[in-house]
Formats: structure tokens, C-alpha cells, sequence
């Protein structure tokens, strides 16, 4: 046997963790890209009755944009990891967060329903590959007992957006005409491109990857469960969150101009839920998915018990961002494990997942309302859904533990 000849590695590639300096801008660089992403995905939603009066558009059209988003980051996210898979992730990501920046800009020129829906499912398309992309390379930046934290500190981009971006974009949109939202926005992910740029490292693709590759991960069944505890136990987490300032009027009995601080409490609690989940994946993916979904069902029954008085209404509002929240990091771990051949592919079908619990649980606690159960009833939906949730975590740990 001959030995294998080891060569330096060329310059600027990365041979190990970054060190602490380095590893911030890196992070802070791919953060910057979800902060953006954050901001334009939930402020559209603040200014959807601006659009909808400067496009002419009804109620109902209005709301198919935010469908046609939704339904790009669903679609996106598989196919985009799929052809991307060839590509150095730094590239992949650079290219991304560009898509991402130039889709939002053009609907910053959209002049009728047409092109605005076009310029919004363009912009959905890559959104869930670049979360799972950058996920990946910021959790190739540090020791694998720190991935859970990285992949955390990428995703805070996404919820800082809700406590900052959010009520900022708001404003501006609002003082200066919702156009410049997209502006503002293309330019924060051009920005992030530059950052990216210029503090993440190169590495080379993996030899071995393919779109074939990337899509034979789709026969994993604990790669699918993991899919299916974030559709359904997720699913709750946006049925609460949907009707949120129906129940803060209508139960709690705010006024609406105090609507910005309810959605910026819920938006810090979603920061501190997953800088926390970060820490406890590092510790035990599985186990954070099972205390998770567990204090989830807790905290929506008793969301639905304190939002008759406003300052424990106020109080859980805060509780239930953290909550949900705080299963992120471990679901995307979760589905890096489950596929380790496809780890963007597998990141990136986590926003898709999402999505799809978006839609069900909105759906779900327009249902129960719809029967007359009051603005409160989506929470219990949401517990039910926790429950349920856990019930498949518990299936997928059973599998895992007899595969051994």
C-alpha cells in the first residue's frame, strides 16, 4: 500500500471551525440574507390593503399573492437544492440571495395583478434553499457539537426581521408608499451577497454530489417523519399566530394601534426561542423535539386560558414565539441526520414543511372560528396538533432505535 500524498490547501479554502472573529461576520453574512427574507415575507402582510389599493386589486386577489409566495418557497426549496446541488455552497448561497434580491425588486415595478403575482412566486422560489443551504454551510463552519447552535444563529436573521425589519419596513411602507419595501429589501439582499462574499469561506462541492445525489434522499422514511412533525406539530404555531390580532382585539381587548408592540413581543420571543433551541439541539436533537412539541400544547391551552385579560395575554404572546420557535434548530438538524448524502435538499424541504403547516394551521383555525367557537379556539387546535406531532416524533424514535 502506498500513502496518499498530502497537499496544502489551496488558498482561502477552509480547513477546520473558524475562530470565534471570523465565524461572526461569516454567520452575521448569512444571517443578513434571512433578515431580509424575514422582513419582506411578513411586512407584505402588514401592507397587503396598501398594495391591494395601489394595484386595484380586490381583497381576494390581494390574498393570492401571499399565496403565490408561499407556493414558490414550497416548489423552490426541492428544486432549486436539486440543481444547485453541484455547486459550492458559498456560490449556491451567493446566487440565492441574489435570485432572492432582484425577484423583490421587480415587484417594486409591478404594475398590475399579473406581474406582481409572478414577481411574488419568484421571489418564494428560493427562499426555503437558501435557509437550508445556509444552514448547511454555516454548520460546516463549526465542530459538529456546535451545528445545532450555528444552524440557530443563521435562522435569528429570519427572527430579528419580526422584531426589527418588520415594524421598520411597516412604517416605511406606510409613510413612503409599500413600493419601497421591495426596494429596501433587494438592497439588504444584495448586501448579503457582498458579505458573503467577502467573510464566508471557499470549500469545494462534495465530489460525490449530484441532482440524483440530492434526490435519493427522498427515500428516507425518517427524512419524511421529520417533514410530517413540522407540517403538523408546526401547524399549530401559525393557527395561533394567523388570528392573533382578532384575538388581541376582539378577546384581550387591545386597540389596534397597539398591534406593532403585540407583533414585536411575539417576534422577541421567537429570538430567544431559537438561540435556546440552538444550545438544547446541540445537546439532544430528538430530545428538543420532544420537550418542544410537549411545552407547545401546554402553552397554547394556556394561551387560549390568558387572552381574556390583556397583560397575561401580552405575557403569552411572548411565550408562544418562544415556544414554536424553539423547535426550528432541532427540526432542520433533524432532517440534516436524516439525510446526510443530501443535507441541502433535506435543509431546504424544512421551509417547505413550513409552508405547508402555515396553510394547515390557518386553515384549521379558520375552521373552528368559522363554527363559533371564538377567536380563542385556534389555540387548542394548536395543542391538539403539538400532540399529534409528538406522537410522530415518538414513531420516528421508535424506528431509529430498533434500526440500531
Amino acid at each position: 500500500m502506498t500513502t496518499p500524498v498530502q497537499t496544502a490547501p489551496p488558498a482561502g479554502h477552509r480547513t477546520g471551525p473558524l475562530a470565534p472573529w471570523p465565524l461572526f461576520w461569516a454567520v452575521l453574512a448569512l444571517a443578513l440574507g434571512g433578515f431580509g427574507i424575514g422582513t419582506v415575507e411578513f411586512t407584505t402582510m402588514g401592507l397587503l390593503k396598501d398594495i391591494e389599493r395601489g394595484l386595484g386589486l380586490s381583497t381576494p386577489q390581494a390574498g393570492q399573492l401571499i399565496s403565490a409566495y408561499a407556493l414558490g418557497v414550497v416548489l423552490g426549496a426541492p428544486v432549486l437544492a436539486a440543481v444547485g446541488a453541484r455547486l459550492p455552497r458559498k456560490r449556491l448561497v451567493m446566487a440565492l440571495a441574489a435570485f432572492i434580491a432582484l425577484a423583490n425588486l421587480s415587484s417594486a415595478f409591478a404594475g398590475d395583478f399579473g406581474s406582481m403575482m409572478v414577481s411574488r412566486f419568484a421571489a418564494g422560489l428560493p427562499h426555503g434553499a437558501y435557509f437550508g443551504a445556509a444552514a448547511v454551510l454555516a454548520g460546516s463552519l463549526v465542530a459538529p457539537t456546535k451545528r445545532g447552535w450555528a444552524i440557530s444563529a443563521v435562522m435569528s436573521g429570519l427572527t430579528v426581521a419580526n422584531v426589527v425589519g418588520v415594524p421598520f419596513a411597516t412604517w416605511l411602507g406606510q409613510t413612503f408608499g409599500w413600493r419601497l419595501l421591495f426596494v429596501v429589501t433587494a438592497v439588504i439582499g444584495l448586501a448579503a451577497v457582498v458579505m458573503i462574499w467577502r467573510f464566508v469561506p471557499f470549500a469545494p462541492a462534495h465530489p460525490e454530489a449530484s441532482m440524483r445525489r440530492e434526490l435519493a434522499a427522498l427515500r428516507s422514511v425518517q427524512m419524511w417523519l421529520a417533514l410530517l412533525i413540522g407540517i403538523v406539530g408546526f401547524g399549530g404555531f401559525f393557527a395561533t399566530y394567523t388570528y392573533i390580532s382578532h384575538t388581541m382585539t376582539a378577546v384581550a381587548g387591545l386597540a389596534e394601534n397597539l398591534m406593532p408592540v403585540v407583533v414585536a413581543l411575539y417576534g422577541l420571543g421567537m429570538v430567544v426561542g431559537n438561540l435556546v433551541g440552538g444550545r438544547m439541539a446541540d445537546r439532544s436533537v430528538m430530545g428538543t423535539v420532544y420537550r418542544g412539541l410537549g411545552l407547545v400544547a401546554v402553552v397554547m391551552v394556556l394561551y387560549g386560558l390568558a387572552a381574556v385579560w390583556w397583560p397575561s395575554a401580552l405575557l403569552m404572546v411572548f411565550v408562544v414565539g418562544a415556544s414554536g420557535s424553539m423547535l426550528i434548530p432541532a427540526l432542520q438538524t433533524r432532517l440534516l441526520d436524516a439525510a446526510p448524502q443530501a443535507p441541502t435538499l433535506a435543509s431546504s424541504l424544512n421551509h417547505s414543511a413550513l409552508n405547508v403547516a402555515n396553510a394547515l394551521g390557518a386553515f384549521l383555525g379558520g375552521v373552528v372560528i368559522g363554527w363559533g367557537w371564538g377567536f380563542t379556539a385556534p389555540a387548542y387546535v394548536g395543542a391538539a396538533l403539538a400532540v399529534l406531532g409528538l406522537g410522530i416524533a415518538a414513531v420516528s424514535g421508535r424506528i431509529e432505535r430498533r434500526g440500531r
